[in-house]
């Protein structure tokens, strides 16, 4: 499975069920989660062997039509990590406040680090 297929399974029931990598599309309603994967630190063993896990940074984006939602959800999203122990998740940063002018919905976004 990849990683985009285990975050959309975890996170899959949130909004209800708007959960999507990279962009969500035109019209899509609110509140709905998009998410990407932004790297992450590698892991490399002296021997040279291919490690079965990655650490992979992602950053979670939560977008509704009011800021309270927005940080209601992208909540959810933390508790919905933590609750899943298989991707031995670690809360990176703290939800921070966005915009996007285009579609005028308010924002929280907010990144993870994860094991999988």
């Amino acid at each position: 499975m990849t990683p985009h297929e285990q975050i959309r399974l975890v996170l899959g029931e949130l909004a209800g069920g708007r959960v999507f990598p990279g962009i969500a599309d035109a019209g899509t309603p609110t509140p709905y989660v998009t998410f990407q994967v932004i790297g992450g630190p590698p892991i490399n063993f002296i021997t040279g062997e291919v490690p079965a896990k990655r650490f992979m940074r992602v950053q979670i984006n939560v977008w509704s039509d009011t800021s309270i939602e927005a940080f209601e959800v992208v909540e959810q999203v933390e508790n919905a990590f933590h609750a899943e122990k298989v991707l031995q998740m670690e809360v990176l940063t703290n939800p921070s406040d966005t915009y996007d002018e285009l579609t005028e919905h308010r924002g929280a976004m907010q990144e993870f680090q994860l094991f999988l």
